[in-house]
């Protein structure tokens, strides 16, 4: 199981890298978020709120612990 707080973490501080994606098992949309950089910002955003919230799964469809 993938924790919350570590997910939050990486989307806070590296979530503009797409580094929150690759740690919930996203490669591909991890990718296509380090070029953009989080999408002007807006990705970087959305998936913060998305992760704070508790709606952001992992890949394989797993809640995110804690």
């Amino acid at each position: 199981m993938k924790s919350k707080m570590v997910a939050l973490l990486l989307s806070i501080f590296l979530g503009g890298l797409g580094i929150d994606r690759f740690y919930l098992g996203y490669i591909g949309l991890g990718i296509l978020k380090l070029l953009t950089g989080g999408g002007l910002g807006i990705w970087w955003l959305v998936d913060l709120i998305l992760i704070a919230t508790g709606k952001m799964k992992t890949k394989d469809g797993q809640e995110l612990a804690g």
